[in-house]
């Protein structure tokens, strides 16, 4: 799992040459390199974009907008207590969205958008009409399939009702006619089928590996955190029953999970005897990341299944 500071900031347009602009930019830079910010740089070009309210107008700027350095002093101070940079901006990238975000929300990853790359490669093959994104947080799964699959209707499914919520004001700002979410636990909820994809990005980090960042440790909600069980691997379970039962043959699985749960996420798939071309896809950092699954027909998974895969990104 990746750490919000590492998503990319969500103005990427160039700051200006400025004198001033070159002055602010170091000194904040300098500041969040002090307290720890992985990307002190990034943060700070986003923190001065953000300060002058139109990124746009530091461009050729020859003064600072009125008012300006004080509100890049309470923006900086946020920062350098590692509140993410995704809160303090108010939005978070998604591959083509801008997304909202809350506080007490899971907070998109940058590695999760692959999992909508291996939806539009199986796409180019097999019929997709109805996706299930279950687990949805604050929707960017859902919310990214809806925008680069037009055709797509996306039904998203999240226990938390201030991230349901959100995934909502996302799913309508993409398209309110193709995308639902409804509020419920993967284990327990009513959901339609069959389906042609089911996509989740559940939590999974397992009993008690604490996560190092402070940003995760502070601002990720614990119920989007831990898999639930000593090996966090009890949420995930339930999504691979759930997609079991929802798929339709032929119909693809996709989860993501930690980069050391690649091998049990493919035993639980093969035992479930409902999945066939069971693999794992890496990431771009090349680490095991999803899990990657068709539904077989009835008594059928023996055919294929067997076989453990690990694909590159």
């Amino acid at each position: 799992m990746s750490t919000p500071e590492q998503a990319r900031p969500a103005d990427r347009r160039d700051l200006g040459t400025g004198p001033l602009l070159r002055a602010a930019l170091g000194r904040v830079s300098q500041r969040l390199a002090l307290a720890g910010v992985p990307s002190p740089s990034v943060d700070a070009r986003a923190l001065l974009s953000r300060a002058a309210g139109d990124p746009a107008h530091l461009l050729l700027v020859e003064e600072l907008p009125e008012g300006f350095e004080a509100v890049l002093e309470q923006l900086v101070r946020r920062r350098e207590a590692r509140e993410p940079l995704q809160l303090i901006l108010g939005t978070a990238p998604f591959r083509r969205l801008e997304l909202e975000v809350l506080a007490g929300v899971f907070i998109p990853r940058p590695e999760t958008e692959l999992m909508v790359d291996i939806l539009l490669d199986h796409a180019r093959t097999a019929e997709v009409a109805q996706v299930i994104d279950l687990c949805t947080g604050s929707g960017a799964i859902a919310a990214a399939v809806l925008d680069e699959m037009p055709r797509v209707r996306v039904l998203a499914l999240e226990r938390d009702p201030r991230a349901a919520g959100l995934a909502r004001c996302n799913l309508a700002a993409v398209d309110p006619a193709r995308g639902e979410v409804r509020e419920g636990d993967v284990r327990t909820a009513a959901l339609p089928g069959p389906v042609d994809a089911v996509l989740s990005n559940p939590p999974y980090i397992p009993a008690g590996q604490v996560p190092r960042e402070e940003e995760v440790l502070r601002h990720d909600p614990e119920l989007a955190l831990y898999g639930g069980g000593e090996d966090g691997l009890e949420i995930p379970r339930a999504v691979l029953d759930r997609a079991a039962d929802l798929l339709r043959p032929g119909g693809l699985l996709v989860m993501e999970h930690a980069d050391v749960q690649g091998p049990a996420t493919r035993e639980l798939a093969h035992a479930s005897g409902s999945f066939v071309r069971v693999r794992t896809q890496r990431d771009l950092t090349g680490r095991d990341r999803f899990l990657v699954a068709v539904r077989g027909r009835d008594g059928s998974a023996g055919d294929g299944s067997s076989r453990d895969e690990r694909m590159s990104a």
